[in-house]
């Protein structure tokens, strides 16, 4: 896959670089990365979801001191976009991970490296540089090759673990399906080439390869109350959609939740990200760090998150568009438009900084088909 040098013609707007990857990515793996599991019944209601809502412009208000910064765990961000952990980005372009953490290091961006990316998390630590980084862990079968895990993200600079509980299950995309993709040899998990794999257990008869097979393994509430005081680092939970689990994670003592579906490739007809997000704001009270992961493609999109509920949101399928489209450069320069444009939304809108982003600057919309969502 040859990528420009130089910021591709035709970027307008950060959501450009997803009709820009289908240039750049074999129709298989453009396939994979746009995909969920299923039917996408969940990846397309994440993006419909933002249509249910305008944002309502206001007038004469003094936004010329205004910014993006945001506060967050005692961490203090220029704005609220983060690089969510997406796993083998070598299938977008060739650097992988150390181009997205060399543009998170250009914009300030938080980066999450995922258990599962194709560099190991030290190489995408000394990549990023000066920008903020934070681990997302899957626990492993073995306890002693999760605390290795841990141990590393924090001797590398790490400052945050993000615990992905949604995804013990990933059924594939119908449409990767089709495509013919399959992971390729080069895309390997570098944070985990030096644990052994365990051997799996023979399933006794009658057992079911999901309840006894897949889900041997699943985290549980015991495995989350042994990960919490086996590190030092905030522990924030990815995965929360059910209010319930949101107050009984937050009783847990975890640091933040990220409301998310795992961008449609966990359960197919699980409800949208932002549907959910008030709920979970609702349940969890105005002081938990909460962050949304799941549709976004604008500063738009952002502006609604924060708008209902949201502190900071997660970017995940566009940043391996951009990465496919322009390596490095692309993930700075799609960071740097959605950056633009919720600055500009929030000025039309008479919001000086995000804590003026609240429900009140919006409205419920009407889209085209009534069918889809009744106004």
């Amino acid at each position: 896959m040859n990528t420009p040098a130089r910021i591709p013609p035709g970027i307008y707007n950060a959501i450009d670089y997803e009709r820009l990857a289908a240039q750049h990515l074999p129709a298989d793996r453009l396939a994979y990365i746009a995909g969920g599991c299923g039917w996408d019944q969940t990846v397309a209601a994440n993006r419909a979801a933002f249509g249910q809502w305008a944002v309502l412009p206001r007038l004469l208000r003094d936004v010329r001191a205004g910014h993006t910064r945001r506060a967050l765990n005692g961490q203090d961000l220029p704005h609220p976009f983060f690089l969510a952990p997406v796993a083998h980005q070598r299938l977008a372009h060739p650097d992988a991970e150390l181009a997205t953490a060399r543009a998170a290091e250009a914009t300030a961006t938080c980066l999450v490296a995922s258990t599962l990316s194709s560099a190991p998390l030290e190489a995408i630590a000394q990549a990023a540089g000066s920008a903020p980084r934070w681990f997302q862990l899957y626990l492993q079968p073995e306890r002693a090759h999760t605390l290795d895990l841990l141990a590393r993200a924090q001797a590398a600079g790490y400052t945050a673990i993000v615990l992905t509980l949604d995804a013990s299950i990933q059924l594939a995309s119908r449409s990767a399906l089709a495509a013919g993709f399959a992971l390729p040899p080069e895309c390997t998990a570098g944070n985990l080439a030096a644990y052994a794999p365990s051997a799996p257990a023979p399933l006794a008869e009658g057992d079911s390869r999901i309840f006894q097979g897949a889900m041997r393994h699943a985290p549980i509430w015991d495995d989350l109350h042994w990960l919490l005081p086996a590190t030092r680092l905030p522990v924030w939970v990815k995965g929360v959609l059910h209010p319930d689990d949101a107050r009984a994670l937050q009783a847990a003592g975890v640091a933040g939740l990220i409301v998310s579906n795992h961008g449609g490739r966990s359960l197919d007809g699980a409800p949208a990200a932002l549907r959910q997000l008030p709920a979970v704001r609702a349940a969890v009270g105005a002081d938990c760090p909460l962050l949304l992961d799941g549709g976004i493609r604008s500063g738009q999109d952002a502006f609604k998150a924060l708008a209902l509920g949201a502190d900071a949101v997660l970017v995940g399928r566009l940043q391996m568009y951009a990465l496919a489209a322009a390596g490095a450069l692309g993930v700075a320069h799609m960071l740097t438009l959605l950056i633009e444009e919720l600055q500009a939304c929030m000025a039309q809108a008479g919001c000086a900084s995000p804590a003026d982003i609240t429900p009140e600057a919006l409205l419920p919309s009407c889209p085209t088909d009534p069918q889809a969502f009744p106004c």
